[in-house]
């Protein structure tokens, strides 16, 4: 028996999930506006366990969305999940964002095209098959009309970088699945004790965010 602490703070979703072998015990998240994650993220941690009826000392590993997605947003999820792996002294996980944001539809033929939004029409996608194997390696695309144009489809659109295609990508081809909109702690429990099953940890010291772009600080002109 394997108790996983999943954390997903890549986008505006701040998303806890407590699960036993691969399965969600409890899952607790909020999707807000303002990214509220450093305030959220550990309240959320302590009432998951809480509901479980658990404790730090039961947990085996601690598994942290690995990106793209946000770049504060990743910060303080690994951050969280490298102080918690150091201190329990237990394995620390990282899952695909996209992968997770991909498991939340289910899929008969087709390609499932997980998208967050990177900013104008620019998006972080990558392309995943029914069993949600990586079949392309993840991008940041700007999307215009031509995107795509090579590929058959049926291709699943998800995510909130999806939202924003819909006047591009207007073929039939083009399946929008417009509920879903952020990863989510919920669908990494199965994902990271996979992981946890195979060994696949990830180095405590050294591991770092999968940004996938530079972060660039901007300012306001002066007036």
């Amino acid at each position: 028996m394997a108790y996983i602490l999943n954390l997903e703070t890549a986008t505006k979703n701040c998303s806890v999930s407590l699960a036993e072998d691969g399965k969600t015990v409890v899952c607790l998240e909020v999707a807000d506006e303002g990214y509220s994650h450093a305030e959220k993220l550990h309240v959320f941690i302590e009432q998951a366990l809480q509901q479980a009826g658990l404790t730090f000392q039961n947990l085996d590993a601690v598994a942290v969305s690995q990106g793209p997605g946000s770049y504060t947003g990743l910060r303080i999820g690994v951050s969280a999940a490298k102080g918690l792996s150091y201190a329990l002294n237990i394995p620390l996980l990282a899952t695909d964002t996209l992968e997770a944001l991909s498991r939340k539809i289910t899929i008969e033929s087709g390609i499932v095209v997980p998208m967050l939004d990177a900013r104008r029409m620019e998006v972080f996608t990558a392309f995943f098959d029914k069993d949600y194997t990586k079949i392309r390696e993840t991008k940041a695309e700007i999307i215009d009309e031509n995107t795509y144009a090579e590929v058959v489809g049926p291709l699943h659109l998800v995510g909130d970088g999806a939202s924003k295609c819909k006047e591009v990508l207007v073929s039939d081809k083009f399946v929008y699945h417009d509920k879903v909109i952020h990863p989510s702690a919920n669908e990494m429990s199965a994902m990271s004790f996979e992981k946890f099953q195979q060994k696949d940890f990830a180095d405590v010291a050294y591991f770092e965010p999968f940004y996938l772009k530079d972060f660039v600080m901007t300012t306001k002109p002066k007036a």
